[in-house]
């Protein structure tokens, strides 16, 4: 061969002797056919092979398999992001002249496609509170056709009763969609409670980091799952090896890791309870979060996010107090390595229920670092807000 040709020719080396714990990086556009047969009869290759980089290489799928092995169901695709992946199970399952329930704790992107893409589209939605459980039946016509949940909710914690309300689902022939990236199968398998699809942000725990962004929907039922491919494949989006390479590196410690932050993050809520500043601590461990009995019905244990609630007048000099932690970020997300604090609008964002409290809501997402340093960072933003009289314990 002539040099350009050896540029441009990788050559056959040998794999034998070669075993590796880490999966290979397969970056692929291009998917070459052994002949013009099998070129011609690529659509053929049913729903798992391959055709074309955008539809996935051997890495892809690998992490899709992993994730559908921990949720127990049948095949997971990819998306470029959490907030990605639900509308993906969206746009796959309305069209024009549906309706969705999506409950009053969503994240706020969700609403806002409901608002700004769905409804200009034709496709309505109603906000519920995420505490109705079965009541929820009241609240679904003869246009419904999916219900999102998100469990424990954004920002205040509530803990749906999904089995409650997937059996109400079913028994009228709605979709459930959960949202589990608080949780992760670790600590909760939405499928196995009823839901249809089960979405993470695997951004968080997955990747575990702070450096990757990708999302995830598992489906117990093969149909769905053709109906997610179609989606992906018609809008043109597919996902970066090289992000699934970080995510299948960070699968391997998240267990290691939501165990610490998910112990330490509790005993931190429950600490900050006796705090002067602090009026409420929603955790889903803690009894006095709403949910508190579905969350120790259902769920395996608490991961590392929780909010906090405080008392009226203590904002005054909330940005010098977030402005003096150290070791705590300002930032939002959480999941990875480092320790976030993020304050949260809430109030503005209900439209089915009513935030009462006047007091600003904190979100706090432990991370891996010492835990009586990062107290000893906390009490420096208590003491900022430090009421009048009011001593921090």
């Amino acid at each position: 061969m002539h040099d350009l040709t050896l540029c441009v020719h990788h050559p056959a080396v040998s794999h034998d002797g070669f075993v590796s714990l880490a999966v290979p990086t397969y970056r692929a556009s291009t998917i070459v056919y052994d002949d013009a047969e099998s070129f011609a009869r690529r659509k053929q290759r049913g729903p798992d092979g391959y055709s074309y980089g955008l539809q996935g290489t051997p890495t892809t799928r690998t992490l899709e398999a992993q994730i559908t092995a921990l949720h127990g169901g049948v095949r997971t695709v990819l998306a470029p992001s959490g907030q990605g992946a639900v509308a993906l199970v969206m746009l796959a399952v309305l069209v024009p002249g549906d309706h969705v329930l999506i409950p009053d704790t969503v994240y706020p992107p969700v609403r806002d496609f409901c608002i700004n893409y769905l409804a200009p589209r034709g496709i309505t939605f109603t906000a519920y509170d995420p505490l109705l459980g079965e009541k929820i039946a009241s609240l679904i016509d003869d246009r419904t056709r999916l219900i999102w949940v998100e469990s424990p909710g954004s920002g205040t914690m509530e803990v749906q009763d999904l089995p409650a309300i997937s059996r109400v689902a079913k028994a009228k022939g709605v979709l459930v969609g959960s949202d589990n990236t608080w949780a992760s199968p670790l600590l909760f398998k939405p499928l196995e409670h009823g839901a249809d699809f089960v979405v993470e942000a695997l951004t968080k725990y997955v990747g575990g980091h702070s450096d990757l962004l990708l999302g995830s929907v598992t489906v117990a039922d093969l149909g769905l799952r053709q109906k997610l491919k179609d989606t992906l494949r018609l809008l043109g989006i597919g996902v970066s090896p090289d992000e699934v390479s970080l995510a299948l590196r960070g699968i391997e410690t998240m267990g290691l890791r939501m165990a610490h932050t998910g112990r330490v993050a509790e005993e931190f809520a429950r600490r900050l309870s006796n705090q002067p500043s602090v009026e409420r601590v929603l955790h889903p461990a803690l009894p006095a979060c709403p949910g508190h009995d579905v969350f120790k019905r259902d769920f395996k244990g608490g991961s590392a996010v929780f909010s906090i609630v405080l008392k009226p007048g203590a904002e005054r000099n909330l940005d010098a107090g977030l402005s003096a932690l150290n070791v705590f970020a300002l930032g939002a997300s959480w999941g990875g390595t480092r320790s976030l604090v993020a304050p949260m609008a809430i109030k503005e964002g209900r439209t089915a229920t009513v935030w009462a409290s006047e007091g600003t809501v904190l979100r706090i997402s432990i991370g891996l670092e010492d835990p009586d340093e990062l107290w000893r960072d906390l009490e420096k933003l208590l003491g900022a807000l430090e009421l009048p009289d009011a001593k921090v314990a």
